[in-house]
């Protein structure tokens, strides 16, 4: 069995923030191909675009390879969600036990209503482009010219550096 490579960003702030990025890693691990579940190191970064007062993420990109399709992918990292007690929020970016945002799908390019591939703003976030070059420094996304090593060497973001969490977790 294989599949179409894919990375997936993983955050939470809230509770054992440690503990729900593992969960879902064992989770996304149930639905990879056998084997295939990368992850890059655990970085604590500051809130971006979220209420004042929002906690510190923890932060980490995984990669593995999955046989079904980008919307089967998205529904089963929502399913995950749902499971570890992601809550319906009607506040933008409001504190989240997990979330799982899907960054790339093989070489697909999907803009759609409900899931656009490759994500429309990875490359402007240091807390998924650390993590990431950390995984494939020389990955191309789709429709991209340059790699996501010299995305992050010349990333304009007000984002404080990473700091390390946990580099084997």
């Amino acid at each position: 069995m294989s599949g179409t490579k894919v990375g997936i960003a993983l955050g939470s702030n809230l509770g054992n923030r440690l503990r729900h990025l593992q969960d879902a890693r064992d989770l996304l691990r149930k639905i990879a191909t056998p084997g295939s579940l990368i992850q890059a190191p655990v970085y604590q970064t500051a809130p971006v675009a979220c209420p004042p007062h929002s906690p510190d993420f923890y932060n980490t990109v995984v990669e593995l390879d999955y046989p079904g399709t980008p919307h089967e992918l998205l529904d089963a990292t929502q399913a995950i969600e749902f499971h570890l007690g992601r809550q319906k929020v009607s506040e933008v970016n409001a504190p989240r036990v997990i979330d799982l945002d899907l960054l790339y799908f093989g070489d697909e390019r999907i803009d759609g209503d409900i899931l656009d591939l490759p994500h429309p703003r990875l490359t402007s976030r240091r807390f998924v482009l650390q993590p990431l070059a950390d995984l494939r420094p020389d990955l191309i996304l789709p429709g991209d010219q340059v790699s996501i090593a010299e995305h992050l060497m010349h990333l304009d973001s007000s984002e404080p550096p990473l700091v390390t969490v946990q580099a084997v977790w």
